[in-house]
């Protein structure tokens, strides 16, 4: 019989159910530690000793040890909170954070009680930063591999106007006031009311920005044409028109485009639209009159070759209108060879009465020519408006699927270049059909007041970030002044093969070991891992009543270990006493 080994049994227990309070009261103790995962303990026997019974051989147990101390990664309950970069994890995964001081060193918590701190860092309560992947700020998508997340700038840039939408109802029952709204358009003093009230059926403005962000007012004008037809023209302030030859003095500073809308009588809506841009070119500098214009083509030569100095030239002729005047004339010719090849000859002629203006075209000596190939020579003498400049008015690029056409602009304080802007009444051309189809919100032509039911532009000055906020995905997008709203950066998790391998460091963190394998990033929501919840920190998954229940049956046995300890020491005093 072998007392002393029932002490020693006793013994183990006293030690091994002494660690088991110990699990508990930490459970207990962190019954309000934001991502806490409560542990349990798990107990096995020791080594038993064989013993001879008359049925054969037995083993007798020798007491208890540890088995296992394991971390219960149950789902927390979700705490709200008024913080947009507190986050929670709906599943399975872990945030990413990295040690401040090392590069090298990453850990892993559910704890997200996060902030950025005053260097722009996304941090935890140690400081240890967040990891995630930068997003493109246009599209939204992952760039490159897994950062820190830092904010680096605090502002949002400039985006220049490209695009503006205006719909209004044009009245139908309007009567014409002036033949031409561009006739109207006098700039000859530029400190001047460009167009009188009564000059007009219906104006409208819209802000755009340009390039540095600066807000412009664009101005366009609208009057009753024949029939149902209306006429307008796209202006800009004079004082602030910058484009290439430009003088906010000259006559066509703040032009930009005119056109035509014709409506369906019956229907009221857009049947058809006419625009052309406004470029300017030269100046005439007296009193003048229209000039006519034409198109020359010259034929090729029957043989590839070239042409001798003043060989093979041709006049054509600009003709004065009848009766009227011309002042010193400067007009922009425009050529083509017909193989995409184009460009512009300047034209001068003396002030003179009425009568011819000769234009001579001719080729350099040495200057090549295919055989079988002709070219033109297109003359723009558009100068309808008088005493002005001259303004090449010209058919302008279009996107007529989506129902833009295109104009150019430069305003003061802007950059250097001009900028080219959209505009759409609301309607598009469908090139199958050979028509125009109007959108459910579109440019009508009704019997009521001229009005402007809708107006947008797409360009924004500069930003302040003001928020942050976390989606479910976990981007974190920037909140900025300008109303913007851009993508950042997305927070990152991670999973491992088995949990139950991570290294507990403290601070809420874990780190992975041999036995839990290596962390298998992703973006939230994606192979496996859980979404984020944000203005939300899970709670400790400790059971307060389990906890409670376990540390009444790890008391007894406790005592039930205490009672075995002197119990035998009873035994071992009997034992001695039979000496007497």
């Amino acid at each position: 019989m072998s007392l002393s080994s029932s002490l020693f049994s006793g013994i183990s227990g006293l030690s091994t159910i002494g660690n088991a309070m110990t699990v508990i009261g930490d459970n207990i103790a962190n019954v309000n530690t934001v991502g806490f995962k409560a542990s349990r303990v798990t107990f096995q026997d020791v080594l038993s000793q064989t013993v001879a019974t008359s049925a054969g051989t037995a083993q007798v147990g020798h007491g208890t040890s540890l088995a296992d101390i394991s971390s219960s990664f149950a789902q927390g309950s979700f705490e709200s909170t008024d913080s947009n970069t507190d986050l929670a994890i709906g599943g399975n995964g872990f945030f990413v954070v990295r040690d401040p001081n090392s590069e090298n060193n990453e850990y892993y918590t559910r704890a997200g009680e996060f902030r950025f701190n005053k260097d722009g860092y996304f941090v935890n309560p140690a400081g240890y930063i967040v990891r995630g992947w930068a997003l493109d700020p246009d599209t939204g998508q992952d760039q490159g591999t897994i950062t820190d997340i830092v904010l680096n700038s605090f502002t949002s840039a400039p985006k220049k106007t490209d695009k503006v939408t205006i719909i209004t109802n044009l009245n139908s029952g309007a009567t014409s006031k002036s033949s031409s709204l561009s006739a109207v358009w006098d700039g000859a003093d530029a400190n001047k009311e460009y167009i009188g009230e009564n000059e007009y059926e219906y104006q409208t403005t819209v802000k755009v920005y340009d390039s540095l962000g600066s807000t412009h007012d664009i101005t366009i004008y609208f009057d009753k044409g024949s029939g149902s037809t209306y006429e307008y023209i796209v202006t800009c302030s004079p004082q602030e028109d910058k484009r290439t030859g430009i003088d906010a003095q000259q006559s066509g500073a703040g032009m930009l485009g005119r056109g035509t809308i014709t409506f369906n009588e019956a229907s009221g809506v857009i049947s058809n639209i006419s625009f052309d841009s406004f470029d300017p070119t030269n100046t005439i500098t007296t009193i003048g009159s229209p000039v006519t214009s034409g198109t020359w083509t010259g034929a090729a030569p029957s043989e590839s070759g070239t042409f001798s100095s003043g060989t093979k030239s041709r006049t054509y002729t600009f003709t004065v209108t009848t009766g009227g005047t011309v002042g010193d004339g400067i007009n922009v010719i425009h050529w083509d060879d017909g193989e995409g090849n184009s460009g512009d000859i300047s034209a001068t002629a003396a002030a003179q009465a009425v009568g011819a203006l000769g234009l001579q075209v001719s080729f350099a000596a040495g200057g090549a020519i295919n055989a079988g190939e002709s070219f033109t020579i297109t003359c723009y003498g558009d100068n309808d408006v008088q005493n002005s400049n001259c303004w090449s008015t010209k058919s302008t690029a279009t996107d007529l699927t989506n129902g833009y056409f295109t104009f150019n602009t430069n305003f003061l304080g802007g950059s250097s270049t001009d900028m080219s802007v959209k505009l759409n009444f609301g309607s598009a051309y469908n090139s199958t059909s050979g028509s125009w189809v109007n959108d459910s919100l579109s440019t009508t032509h009704y019997a009521s007041s001229s009005t402007t039911t809708f107006q947008t532009s797409n360009g924004y000055g500069a930003g302040d970030l003001q928020s942050v906020t976390v989606g479910t995905d976990g981007a974190i997008t920037g909140q900025y002044s300008n109303g913007q709203v851009i993508p950042l950066y997305r927070v990152a998790l991670a999973k491992f093969q088995n949990n139950q391998g991570l290294y507990k460091e403290g601070g809420n963190l874990f780190r992975e070991t041999r036995l839990s394998g290596s962390p298998i990033t992703s973006k939230p929501g994606t192979n496996g891992l859980g979404n984020i919840s944000p203005n939300s920190l899970e709670q400790s998954n400790v059971d307060i009543a389990t906890e409670f229940v376990k540390m009444i049956t790890t008391q007894r046995g406790f005592q039930a270990n205490s009672k075995i300890i002197t119990v035998t020491d009873q035994m071992l005093a009997e034992l001695i006493n039979l000496k007497r």
